[in-house]
């Protein structure tokens, strides 16, 4: 086997993440439901500092679906890369970034883009995010926004 001069860089440690690792409840809202769903998350490690599992379930979603994400890291970018699966089926990425007490997610896929920007209250406990969507790149629409209460 040969050897390449070059060593593999050491991927980037996703320290600034360690600020969701617990369990959330979350108070959900949608556009189009009339009232919330409430559930909950899990943030923990695969990997320490590397992999990050993330896997919310709703008491009764209202067709909002269960989702699990593994969220890891490339040693060239500086954002994460975010792969989603849900209970219909549905797989997507998406890119995330976490600094400052500012959570940012998006996928920029055509016809169908999404963002999520969520911030942080001073304690650390709560997060709110706002959702949206756009189908043109241009219009953008409210999609599912979060409110995430850390569990003691």
């Amino acid at each position: 086997m040969k050897k390449n001069a070059d060593a593999p860089q050491e991927t980037k440690p996703l320290k600034e993440y360690e600020i969701l690792i617990g369990e959330w409840s979350m108070e959900g809202r949608h556009p189009l439901l009339p009232t919330a769903i409430y559930g909950h998350s899990v943030f923990e490690w695969l990997r320490k500092d590397a992999l990050l599992a993330w896997h919310f379930k709703w008491d009764d979603g209202k067709g909002v679906p269960d989702a699990y994400s593994i969220i890891g890291h490339d040693d060239t970018l500086d954002h994460c890369t975010v792969l989603y699966t849900d209970e219909r089926g549905v797989a997507r990425i998406y890119l995330m970034s976490l600094s400052d007490g500012i959570w940012k997610q998006w996928r920029d896929s055509e016809g169908f883009l999404q963002r999520m920007t969520a911030t942080f209250s001073n304690d650390n406990k709560t997060i709110q995010t706002q959702g949206e969507l756009s189908r043109d790149g241009l219009n953008w629409e409210g999609d599912l926004s979060i409110k995430f209460t850390k569990k003691p």
